[in-house]
């Protein structure tokens, strides 16, 4: 007699299929922010670059796009560049609000993924990104911020 296939009425574990590279993605965001999960890693990647598409525009945001996995590529162009904006520190600000993790969370957040983002970028691109982008973000992807000489 053969065994009867039980129904469960609870969902099967969300496992998305990622791309090679943007696992490799994700485990360098697990890696530098110490995340517990893939998942945690993924939550912070899709936070931060959805955070940085509003912020970016022009031929950085063009290349930023092809230098990464798909995956985050698409989170970083689904969004609409703000009009205004915003500096390193309400950057981080504005993306604890939306999400009301704390502020320090936030920072660790950005950070982790920035290093990654710049990982993918390489050096020449991310000084194009900052270039771009007000006072702030040097610090957020692990640089110094330097002043123009008045």
């Amino acid at each position: 007699m053969a065994a009867t296939p039980v129904i469960s009425d609870r969902p099967a574990p969300s496992r998305q299929a990622y791309g090679r590279a943007y696992e490799q993605m994700l485990d360098k965001v697990r890696y530098e922010g110490a995340y517990p999960t893939r998942e945690r890693a993924d939550e912070a990647v899709r936070l931060v670059l959805a955070g940085l598409g509003r912020q970016l525009t022009g031929d950085e945001r063009v290349d930023l796009a092809g230098s990464l996995p798909p995956e985050a590529a698409r989170v970083l162009t689904e969004q609409i560049p703000d009009r205004q904006p915003l500096t390193g520190w309400s950057f981080v600000k504005d993306l604890a609000t939306r999400t009301g993790a704390s502020l320090a969370t936030t920072r660790w957040d950005t950070g982790s993924v920035f290093s990654a983002v710049a990982a993918c970028a390489g050096p020449e691109l991310v000084t194009r990104i900052l270039q771009q982008l007000p006072t702030g973000y040097a610090l957020l992807f692990g640089r110094v911020e330097l002043v123009p000489a008045a």
